[in-house]
């Protein structure tokens, strides 16, 4: 600062060519002042509790029935393609496959750098605009699948009573029935106090299986709790899901203009091949600027 105001004192007195190199050190410096308080202003930012954490993501198909799991999976399959980008980790908690292949439901978790923050924005509703395999006029539909991006407890994080938990077994089972399973290794928690579900058949082991449960729940009530806390200091928030109608979306998928929209900040990409591919940054990028933009205008 004091280098630019001595700068504009000389530029003051100047001539020539000497008072154009004293404007263009000048306008220099205060541009790199200018970032450099941008910086700052992002860097005082409160810290997101979160951000050192893994997620778990739970996908499910919704609106528009088999094509809905179907785009689940493509779904999955994005994420498991960016995770791999990015060099973090991932672990299939549960998967319950549909019928044509699709998901009825997965659940993962992520484990690396920054998985938290870069992607926590993908919660929510997103819908799908294509042809489905099921379509045999070639018309377009539209189906939905919904996207919950939780933050791993800990123990720690969350204690959880043995009297609060309402623990059944019973006999894994896949498509449309058939056992694959001769014991009673699944698992179904309850957890009393919320009404909060979960319920686990990946392992062959009961206990394995009673474990990957308890890791699901445990990230459930912390973004439960996490939520509540954020509703009393500001305005009541709706949920990362919603009720998984089509009208409730944060991002739509157009398979025939190769597009993928954001709603949330209005952007629009014309290489929705190359997302399902993997190639999330762009939307990452402006969905986490957007949130700094936001958190500098509140205050």
């Amino acid at each position: 600062m004091e280098d630019v105001a001595a700068a504009k004192e000389m530029f003051t007195d100047s001539a020539g060519d000497d008072r154009q190199f004293l404007r263009d050190q000048i306008d220099d410096a205060e541009a790199t002042i200018a970032e450099l308080q941008a910086e700052l202003r992002v860097l005082l930012l409160p810290k997101d509790p979160n951000d050192d954490k893994n997620v778990i993501v739970e996908i499910r198909g919704a609106e528009g029935g088999e094509e809905a799991n179907l785009f689940a999976k493509d779904l999955y399959d994005m994420y498991t393609r960016y995770a791999e980008r990015q060099g973090w980790k991932q672990e299939v908690l549960n998967a319950d496959p549909s019928d044509m292949g699709g998901m009825n439901e997965v659940i993962f978790l992520l484990k690396g750098d920054g998985v938290w923050s870069r992607m926590k924005h993908e919660a929510g509703p997103h819908r799908v605009q294509r042809v489905p395999v099921t379509e045999s006029q070639g018309r377009i539909h539209t189906s939905a699948a919904t996207v919950s991006v939780l933050p791993e407890a800990e123990e720690v994080d969350i204690h959880i009573e043995e009297s609060d938990l309402k623990i059944d077994v019973y006999r894994s089972t896949g498509p449309g029935g058939q056992s694959v399973n001769t014991t009673d290794s699944a698992v179904r928690i309850t957890h009393l106090p919320t009404g909060m579900v979960v319920a686990m058949q990946d392992e062959k082991s009961q206990i394995q299986n009673r474990a990957k449960a308890l890791q699901v729940l445990r990230a459930r009530l912390l973004k439960h709790e996490q939520d509540r806390q954020a509703a009393e200091q500001s305005e009541a928030r709706r949920g990362q899901i919603g009720g998984g109608n089509r009208s409730e979306k944060v991002r739509t998928y157009n398979y025939k203009e190769n597009r993928v929209s954001d709603h949330r900040i209005g952007l629009t990409l014309y290489k929705l091949d190359k997302v399902l591919m993997g190639e999330l940054d762009d939307l990452v990028d402006a969905l986490t600027a957007d949130e700094r933009a936001r958190q500098l205008a509140e205050g």
